[in-house]
């Protein structure tokens, strides 16, 4: 069709951008897109997309067996959330937290252990470390830009959580549209090196922690604390609210009970057992493992640890079975928009390739864009597109299957195009000061959003040009390895500019005799 095939995905990005609803943009790129193919009758359009696109996705035997595993992952992660095992495990831990150096690394290692839940992991850890940071004297600030880089870019690296089924489903569709029989886990694990982005961004931590390399904006939030014992500058509105739950009424009372670490480390430690044992008689590591038996054995696992977390919270009394199972039930309910999304995708993507999309754009980019600059193209339209919704969900839905049929048309590298996309969709979403992470790292931390936004930038911006390096390069080596480049860039230019920005800061400082909270 040419060119008329570019108006569903454009229409869905600028629909995306403007309303900021992925569920709407998505349906309306479809349904334009079906009276484009059938015809301008809405009704011979909308019995179509019912039973000749949306039927066919929801029962196709793949696809409702990721919606299954979403639910329970859902469950799962509601009744952890409410346990109060995770606030726990970080509370016991913070008794042994006494230098500026511990704290932010004690905040990191919280954040790597609340993997499970990217929207979690402020609420849970940020109310634990808010307190301990202002005794250590370190910025609220900081507490969020760390609570930010341990939610969404440790969740997009692990494959056996709502992320990665999630990411994974978006690839075996297209994987099956171009006749492949490739493992999507497989895919997605050899993907992991080429995410340089979220990569990046949680090993930035201990680098900034380890080597006090604080610049920017960053530099003079710790300058306020450390010099005036100010949390936050004069004209800064916190956020407030560090438990989403507390004021909902459906998710049950209180706790009723102090709770336990046990409550936290023994149904992950069930998940994890059950998971790996299931897998090694499935010939894992050795073999690849099939994407249908990869998500039965992760159903399988994700069910088990929930019973056992159901009976730990009976046993410590922290919730009475009734309000147990209610916020189970409510975790599955959570997942429905993430499953709206995702058959929306799939359906968008069925359509691009009738419509002859992919080919489209193959032929307008061969010979004019090179094979090995694709990635990087892709990274930064993904990272404009999710900086403008503030969801990175959203331009994975939308990107990768655009991207995953161009690579392919294109002799492109693949796997490295996947890593664009969900790297340039973690970058736009780590920066938005409209993506809902940053909100709640914000929140978690009980700091200003401004104030975060402006600090966590510079940290975000210098990554993001070293990520596009790394895609240049990636594009012609196709190495894995490239990822140790990128760190080590990273750590050479933090140091640098660090340095720089000391230095520059000691010269304003003995001819400026305006107040520090001036100087903001």
């Amino acid at each position: 069709m040419g060119l008329v095939s570019l108006i569903p995905p454009l229409l869905a990005i600028l629909l995306a951008v403007l309303f900021r609803n992925v569920v709407i943009a998505l349906f309306v790129g479809i349904f334009v897109g079906l009276m484009i193919v059938i015809g301008p009758n809405p009704v011979t359009t909308t019995m179509g997309l019912v039973t000749d696109h949306l039927a066919p996705v929801v029962t196709d035997s793949y696809n409702a067996g990721v919606m299954i595993l979403l639910f329970f992952i859902g469950g799962f992660v509601a009744l952890v959330e409410r346990s109060g095992g995770g606030a726990a495990l970080a509370a016991r831990a913070s008794r042994l937290i006494n230098t500026p150096g511990k704290g932010q690394i004690s905040a990191w290692l919280g954040g790597l252990i609340i993997f499970f839940s990217d929207l979690g992991t402020p609420l849970i850890v940020g109310p634990i470390f808010e307190k301990i940071f202002d005794k250590l004297k370190l910025s609220r600030e900081k507490l969020a830009w760390i609570l930010d880089s341990t939610s969404s870019p440790v969740a997009v690296l692990i494959p056996f959580i709502g992320w990665g089924i999630y990411i994974m489903g978006l690839i075996r569709e297209e994987f099956d549209r171009e006749g492949l029989q490739i493992s999507e886990f497989t895919v997605f694990v050899h993907a992991i090196p080429f995410q340089f982005y979220a990569i990046l961004a949680v090993t930035a931590i201990p680098v900034v922690a380890l080597t006090r390399t604080d610049f920017g904006a960053m530099r003079r939030a710790e300058r306020r604390v450390q010099e005036t014992g100010e949390i936050h500058w004069p004209n800064s509105k916190p956020l407030r609210g560090s438990d989403s739950t507390k004021d909902d009424p459906a998710s049950g009372p209180e706790m009723t009970s102090e709770s336990r670490p046990i409550v936290i480390w023994l149904p992950l430690l069930v998940l994890f057992v059950t998971l790996f044992s299931i897998l090694v008689t499935l010939g894992f590591p050795a073999e690849p493992i099939p994407g249908e038996e990869f998500r039965a054995a992760l159903s399988t696992a994700y069910l088990f640890a929930a019973v056992v977390l159901i009976a730990l919270m009976l046993i410590f009394k922290i919730n009475p079975i009734g309000v147990i199972l209610g916020n189970y039930v409510k975790g599955m309910e959570k997942m429905i928009g993430v499953v709206l999304i995702l058959v929306l995708a799939w359906t968008l993507g069925g359509l691009l390739e009738a419509m002859g999309t992919a080919n489209f754009l193959v032929e307008m980019m061969s010979g004019v864009v090179p094979a090995a600059l694709v990635p990087v193209l892709i990274f930064v339209c993904a990272a404009v597109m999710s900086f403008a919704t503030g969801s990175s969900w959203g331009t994975f839905a939308i990107m990768i299957p655009l991207a995953i049929p161009v690579a392919f048309g294109l002799d492109a590298a693949v796997i490295v195009c996947i890593g664009a996309v969900l790297s340039g969709g973690i970058f736009g979403d780590h920066c938005s000061p409209i993506s809902d992470s940053t909100i709640l790292a914000s929140t978690g931390a009980g700091t200003d959003l401004v104030d975060h936004v402006k600090t966590q930038i510079p940290y975000a911006v210098i990554n993001a040009v070293i990520v596009a390096v790394s895609f240049v390069i990636a594009g012609f080596l196709e190495s894995p390895y490239i990822v140790i480049f990128s760190i080590a860039a990273m750590i050479i230019t933090y140091l640098v500019i660090s340095r720089v920005s000391a230095a520059r800061q000691q010269r304003t400082a003995r001819t400026d005799t305006l107040p520090l909270a001036d100087v903001e």
